[in-house]
């Protein structure tokens, strides 16, 4: 599988990103020595359910949600991880483990980890494990519109 039309067709409408293609792997730390990156500078995005709904939550792949910071965050005590069958649902054209950071895309909401705001660029998947995409933070935050937050912790 390779990059989705949807985000191919979004991305090059209104962005400058580089494809970069690697060996398939199954673990953010061996996309990012693929890529030839750092942990920190690879992008993951996690589901999260919230009042009956979905957002994504995007972070460093070497970082974890803290949920309590999260609740505290969101003002909302009602916030869990989605189950592997509701992100399926929800990104059917992602393949499991590989979302790109672009809820709005699936109709959702998206928080960013601030952590991530402190590099120039953004590394992520292409919704597929031989593939990820890098492009300017600016870029990323300007058809993303995600609200900032400070939700995660180094694993």
């Amino acid at each position: 599988m390779s990059i989705a039309p949807t985000l191919q067709k979004y991305l090059d409408q209104n962005v400058t990103y580089e494809l970069i293609p690697h060996e398939p792997t199954f673990s953010s730390m061996h996309t990012a020595e693929a890529c030839h990156v750092s942990g920190d500078g690879l992008a993951k995005g996690i589901v999260l359910r919230r009042n009956g709904g979905y957002m994504l939550a995007v972070l460093p792949s070497t970082h974890r949600i803290d949920l309590e910071r999260m609740k505290r965050e969101l003002d909302d005590e009602d916030v869990e991880m989605a189950s592997e069958q509701e992100i399926e649902q929800l990104f059917p054209d992602c393949e499991t483990g590989a979302l790109p950071p672009f809820g709005s895309l699936y109709h959702l909401p998206t928080i960013v980890d601030d952590s991530l705001t402190q590099d120039e660029r953004i590394v992520f998947d292409a919704q597929c494990h031989d593939e990820a995409i890098r492009m300017t933070f600016r870029d990323f935050q300007f058809l993303e519109h995600p609200r900032i937050g400070h939700f995660a912790r180094p694993c």
